[in-house]
């Protein structure tokens, strides 16, 4: 994904990024992620095939958002970002609100879900403009059932305290986990058709798979 609203990869942002971040940083940052692949979490996320697990969370308002709910009127797309402090998850998201109308145009809808307490999921809402649900996923319950939740190590806990990202005030906890990034499309019988999540957070699903991934169903 490019720093504009409309992405074409994920990779040419992440080259981006790593021109401007000082290079010890960096490879501390590559070094975490590599150790992440490493452990085999990603084998642990629901696969396409799979039934998607129901949940009810709170929207940023307070208002209860149901996937089961979600899917009377159609397929529905689960997004597991981050946090309001990750520019990844910000430009995902981005992107993710501008294919928004094609995406409607298609008959589903969006929810984008996280650890944040719904303060924090507020500012995300209100910062991208974003006219879809984001939902607070406390203690990580939900993302634990698609098979995405990790524990950071000490030394990443320290790097992500250096950069004021302070997940025990994000989160509203100490247990320092996060989701891996992961986007699911789920079929309106609750059947997941396409499924993605990587221990490498700047890597994020394509607006043009999902939307492929939609049209699809509607042809089959």
């Amino acid at each position: 994904m490019t720093k504009s609203t409309q992405p074409t990869s994920s990779g040419s942002y992440a080259a981006d990024l790593a021109a401007i971040i000082a290079p010890e940083r960096l490879a501390r940052s590559q070094a975490s992620t590599r150790a992440l692949q490493a452990s085999g979490i990603e084998g642990n996320a629901l696969a396409a095939g799979m039934i998607a697990p129901d949940f009810t969370l709170p929207d940023v308002r307070g208002e209860m958002v149901s996937l089961s709910d979600l899917r009377r009127s159609g397929p529905v797309v689960v997004t597991f970002y981050r946090g309001t402090w990750c520019p990844y998850c910000n430009l995902a998201l981005r992107a993710y609100q501008h294919m928004l109308p094609d995406l409607q145009a298609l008959g589903a809808q969006l929810v984008a879900v996280s650890p944040q307490i719904p303060d924090e999921s507020l500012s995300m809402a209100e910062k991208n403009a974003l006219e879809f649900p984001v939902v607070s996923d406390l203690d990580n319950t939900v993302a634990r059932q698609y098979g995405l939740v990790f524990t950071l190590d000490a030394e990443t806990r320290e790097r992500y305290l250096g950069m004021g990202n302070n997940l025990v005030h994000y989160n509203g906890n100490d247990a320092w986990e996060l989701p891996m990034p992961g986007t699911f499309v789920v079929g309106q019988d609750g059947i997941i058709t396409l499924a993605f999540a990587k221990a490498d957070y700047t890597q994020r699903l394509e607006p043009a798979e999902i939307l492929a991934a939609l049209a699809s169903q509607r042809t089959t």
